[in-house]
């Protein structure tokens, strides 16, 4: 293998390994493997068009060129011409996937789904990276600036995953480095000489191997990577370095310290909601007769900056056991404690801790810490729910509507943080509030009329496909349009109640799931919810329901339910066995709404499909994008076993095919011998040729006379006036073929079968061909000179 072949090959494994690092950002690792294969296309483009030779500048643009027309074929091949050739249309599509892609990255935490957009932003990210590496490293032959890019990978990698790209990645993306650097270092030592070769690894070796350097160098990239990993953690005011947990939201310290960031857990809310497969997501069994309160939550949003809510970064203290009471709960309000045991996917990782809300007390195994205010468990040191199987003792608080509507006023420090709003918050959001709650005595009275002005009376519909934007006019849009799902209505209600002065924050997690036959409880990823939480003095955080056809109703959002026996027809049952569960919303809950919006309810929280289902046509599409990513570069292999069979074949009947057939057999022995590494010298005679294939091939007695017999048929038709014709030229052929392939490593036949040398020729026939054409184009053209008159001067 050539040093400019091993390092293109290092190139690729680099940016590949450094790509590793956007791993975490995204739930589905197809990207790299589609990124992959467009990688291996282009870094064979390179090699050949580096082994023709183009100039620099054109092996880069003809790189360039290759890689949009693998990102039109896998992301715009409709808008294309034949698929593959961009036009407007395709980069306007371009154009939209990527702002599509930006919106997803702003809105989603990760992993995040693997929306077209991000696919198009990581892929296409990947291979402008392995093209810069490329034509750096390797057309350029300057190895060490081509680290720039990859440590430019890695730090947008560290820095939108907020510590997900931890030492692991950083590891394999420095060791892909110091590959690309250590393949330049022997490619420069072999042209060195001798002097610092060392001893042949066996007697066919070329003397030029540089062994021992490449092995002092091995030494030291691995010193210096051990050295970049160690002192960091021993400095402590560099945080760790690369490899600090900075950005996981939770200190590095154990016990009561540290803190939990803001993270937006909000994912998989858009694009995932329609999944095809209700996956489960976790499994309940618990004690509360009445599952359809039982909703899990998972972290409260407190923060909203007009663009969307999102949790403050608080404090946290190591789990207590019992939990303290909640905050605002008085000793006049009823409550039964319930235990549930949870028991979560293999698949499911998430960081929050689904539990029925208020808790007080889990049992869990691994690293886990208590948020005080959210009453939330978090998980430190990378802890996720995977896999895990806990138990949670809450409380079942059944507070009356006249103890919510007597409720106190709220402390001034706890209304003062939880009813900010943004200054960018359109006016329409508090007049709407104002206007939909005139009339209401207390402030209950008014959480209630948002309720039912979302559930009932407002004409809202519940939507999973409708895209009302993220901006500071987003509520504004929803109110006037009146579609969204359930994050649109827990947002709009919880910043109505706070133009009210009424606490208000954002829950999410997930809606009661679907009683099983076996006594347990299955939620699905189509049972993730969020929903708005208001505080009453007295009650503390209280549930409330305004997004229609799903979860249940709260009951004491019902006036003197304690003292009617006979429930408000208004109003969907609150009995267990009437209360519809989430999964049979396409039943009764589904009354008087539109058919298509009750078959998907509700947004996947975490882990969700990414598109909504396979099509044949886009299936095929891969297929055909698949096979031909793997024919380009088996490309020059075909070629060359269609050559072979047709100069090796049958030699016709007459003389002048037998000369032919020799003719062509000796070609094939020049170019079997050039795949192997003997290039061949046309200012050399047959005859002289012969002897140094033999000697450079180190070829055994048999071989050696089969070489000398073609050569001496081709100077009988070179130079014989009547050549005679000799049989068994093509079997000659085979013998030395098989010879060279025993005498040299493996991979010299490797690189001899998938890409051999001699396949440059098919570059010089076309190049030919074209001068041949631009000569007869120019032969062609008339003349522009006028006829000479005399008189004229010549």
């Amino acid at each position: 293998m050539s040093g400019r072949t091993r390092m293109a090959l290092c190139a690729a494994a680099a940016t590949l390994m450094a790509s590793c690092a956007l791993l975490p950002l995204v739930m589905s690792v197809s990207w790299l493997v589609q990124a992959a294969l467009m990688l291996a296309v282009l870094s064979g483009v390179g090699m050949l068009t580096r082994r023709v030779p183009l100039a620099r500048p054109l092996t880069v643009a003809t790189q360039a060129v290759v890689a949009l027309a693998l990102l039109t074929l896998a992301f715009a091949s409709s808008e294309a011409v034949l698929g593959v050739i961009p036009g407007p249309e395709a980069f306007r599509h371009f154009g939209e996937l990527l702002q599509a892609g930006g919106e997803d990255v702003n809105h989603y935490s990760a992993p995040a789904p693997l929306t077209p957009g991000i696919r198009l932003m990581l892929v296409g990210g990947v291979l402008v990276i392995g093209l810069a590496v490329d034509a750096v490293a390797v057309t350029f032959r300057s190895a060490a600036p081509a680290g720039l890019p990859l440590l430019a990978l890695y730090s947008v990698a560290a820095g939108l995953s907020e510590g997900a790209a931890d030492g692991l990645w950083f590891v394999v993306a420095a060791v892909g480095y110091l590959m690309l650097l250590l393949a330049e270092g022997r490619d420069r030592l072999s042209q060195w000489g001798r002097v610092f070769s060392g001893a042949p690894r066996h007697p066919g070796a070329a003397p030029g191997g540089a062994v021992a350097p490449v092995r002092t160098g091995r030494r030291i990239g691995v010193l210096a990577l051990g050295i970049a990993l160690v002192v960091p953690l021993a400095l402590p005011a560099m945080n760790g370095g690369l490899l600090g947990p900075a950005g996981t939201g939770i200190g590095a310290g154990s016990g009561s310290g540290g803190t939990i960031s803001a993270v937006n857990p909000l994912v998989s809310l858009r694009d995932s909601l329609n999944v095809e497969e209700d996956r489960q997501v976790l499994s309940l069994r618990t004690d509360n007769s009445d599952i359809s309160s039982m909703y899990l939550r998972i972290v409260s949003l407190d923060d909203f900056d007009g663009t969307t809510w999102q949790p403050s970064k608080r404090t946290i203290e190591a789990v207590p056991d019992p939990f303290p009471t909640p905050f605002g709960l008085g000793p006049d309000i009823k409550r039964d404690e319930v235990v549930t045991t949870v028991r979560a996917a293999d698949w499911y990782a998430q960081n929050w801790l689904p539990m029925p809300y208020p808790p007080s007390a889990v049992k869990i195994p691994g690293d886990w810490r208590y948020e005080p205010l959210g009453m939330t468990v978090v998980g430190d040191r990378r802890q996720t729910t995977r896999g895990v199987t806990y138990t949670v003792r809450s409380l079942d608080v059944r507070p009356t509507a006249k103890q919510l509507a007597e409720a106190p006023e709220a402390p001034t420090a706890l209304r003062r943080e939880f009813t900010q709003l943004p200054d960018s918050l359109p006016d329409v959001v508090a007049r709407t509030a104002r206007e939909v709650t005139e009339g209401a005595t207390s402030r209950y009275d008014q959480a209630v009329k948002l309720q039912d002005y979302f559930s009932l009376t407002g004409g809202f519909e519940y939507d999973t496909d409708v895209k009302v934007g993220s901006g500071p006019g987003a509520i504004a849009r929803f109110l006037k349009d009146k579609e969204g799902f359930c994050v649109h209505f827990s947002f709009a209600m919880a910043a109505m109640a706070r133009s009210l002065d009424i606490p208000a924050r954002v829950a999410v997690g997930f809606a009661p799931g679907t009683p099983q036959g076996d006594g347990t409880v299955s939620v699905g990823l189509r049972d993730a919810h969020a929903w708005p939480e208001l505080y009453f003095e007295g009650v503390g955080w209280t549930r409330f329901e305004p997004t229609p056809t799903r979860g249940s109703v709260p009951s004491y959002t019902q006036p003197d339910t304690s003292s009617s026996a006979q429930p408000d027809e208004s109003r969907p049952s609150q009995s267990a066995s009437e209360a519809p569960s989430p999964s049979a919303s396409e039943s009764d809950s589904c009354a008087g709404q539109r058919p298509e919006l009750c078959a998907s309810e509700s947004p996947a929280l975490a882990l969700g499909s990414d598109d909504d289902g396979p099509r044949w046509y886009l299936a095929l599409a891969w297929a055909l994008g698949g096979l031909l990513a793997l024919l380009i570069p088996l490309a020059p292999a075909l070629w060359r076993l269609r050559t072979r069979a047709v100069r090796l074949g049958g030699h016709g009947r007459s003389d002048e095919d037998a000369a032919l057939h020799t003719l062509a057999v000796w070609q094939e022995l020049t170019d079997t011998a050039w795949d192997f590494g003997i290039p061949p010298d046309d200012s050399q005679t047959p005859r002289r040729t012969a002897a140094r294939i033999v000697r450079l091939g180190l070829l055994d007695p048999p071989a050696a006379e089969s070489v000398h017999r073609i050569a001496d048929a081709v100077e009988q038709v070179l130079y014989a006036p009547a050549p005679r014709p000799v049989a068994g030229l093509a079997e000659e052929a085979r013998r030395v073929r098989a010879d060279l392939n025993a005498k040299v490593s493996r991979l010299t036949r490797l690189r001899a079968l998938l890409a051999p040398r001699s396949t440059v020729r098919v570059v010089w026939a076309l190049a030919d061909r074209w001068a041949a054409v631009k000569q007869r184009a120019a032969a062609a053209r008339p003349s522009r000179r006028r006829p000479w008159a005399p008189g004229q001067r010549g």
